[in-house]
């Protein structure tokens, strides 16, 4: 008899009594059932903390922000408490803004005589796509204890002008 699929199990396709049938058949394991001990080959290895130590690859944090718009601006909120106003990078186009920063650690106990350990430190980023078009000149960045906002001035697209013609002929 054969094993029913994973899927026919699932679905239900597979009858109750097919399926005890192959559950009460002795089975001895042979090729076609080998699971390989490691499926990750030596590249992937290193991400998962088995390669050198040496090598360990740094994340970098994601910032996490409040972001949304007045009538005439877009406003950007983060807690970037511990971080110096000269530690923080911001990068604006007319539709996205990039926050960069590093929160360095004072560590005064050793790793083992932490209790809890929830606090991010190191460096961080967050990039955001802008809804609308800003105005990159007017852009303002502030920090109050701890909490930067950032104001973006939106483009008025409604905005007209009246443009008078100048002639330059001779008379």
């Amino acid at each position: 008899m054969k094993k029913p699929t994973f899927l026919e199990r699932l679905t239900g396709s597979a009858t109750t009594e097919e399926y005890d049938e192959v559950l009460d058949e002795e089975h001895e394991f042979g090729e076609g059932d080998a699971v390989e001990a490691n499926p990750l080959n030596d590249e992937e290895s290193e991400f998962h903390g088995q390669g050198d130590p040496e090598e360990e690859v740094v994340q970098e944090g994601e910032l996490p922000v409040d972001m949304y718009h007045t009538g005439d601006a877009i406003v950007i909120r983060a807690l970037v408490a511990g971080v110096s106003p000269d530690d923080l990078d911001i990068s604006i186009t007319r539709d996205m803004v990039t926050i960069r920063g590093l929160r360095e650690e004072y560590q005064e106990a050793t790793d083992d005589d932490y209790y809890h350990r929830e606090l991010f430190w190191g460096s961080f980023s967050r990039t955001l796509l802008l809804p609308e078009e800003v105005l990159i000149d007017e852009a303002d960045a502030q920090e109050k204890h701890g909490l930067l906002e950032i104001r973006l001035p939106k483009v008025d697209k409604d905005r007209a002008t009246k443009l008078s013609v100048k002639s330059h002929s001779k008379k």
